[in-house]
């Protein structure tokens, strides 16, 4: 990139910079859910069950309505990813012993060790995508940490 370039591409407004950030960074979201993982032991995970799994990364437990508000799920849809989820043996589902209609949501030694698996393969696709370039990186780690 020139000098130029570079000038040209900072006068472009805001609004219209966010903008490019937000489609590039769907765009990447869409390249890593669809290329699949090298590792034949890693479980491929609807973007639902993605957003579930790294719910209970960062909550060692919680109600299907906890992970409903947390994910932006509708209720009624996260039943059946916590049932592919429980079928693929990635969590387990525990009857709340004080009140037996309550459920609580656990991940499974599986479901921790897919979900490590599954980063390591996201990491290795977009330093590859990136050529291995880590000039940016940390700003940018930090700039999504903030979004």
């Amino acid at each position: 990139m020139t000098k130029d370039d570079s000038t040209a591409r900072k006068a472009r407004p805001l609004t219209v910079r966010w903008a490019d950030l937000a489609d590039l960074i769907l765009i990447v979201a869409r390249e890593i859910q669809f290329r699949g993982y090298s590792d034949e032991r890693a479980v491929q995970l609807s973007q639902s069950e993605g957003m579930v799994m790294r719910h209970l990364v960062l909550h060692a437990s919680a109600t299907p309505s906890q992970i409903a508000a947390a994910t932006g799920l509708q209720r009624t849809n996260v039943s059946p990813v916590l049932r592919d989820l429980e079928t693929k043996g990635l969590i387990e589902r525990h009857v709340d012993p004080q009140d037996r209609r309550g459920v609580s949501v656990h991940r499974t030694r599986r479901g921790a060790e897919n979900y490590a698996l599954v980063r390591k393969e996201w990491g290795s696709a977009v330093s590859a995508a990136a050529g291995g370039d880590t000039a940016g990186l940390d700003a940018a780690v930090a700039l999504l940490k903030t979004i």
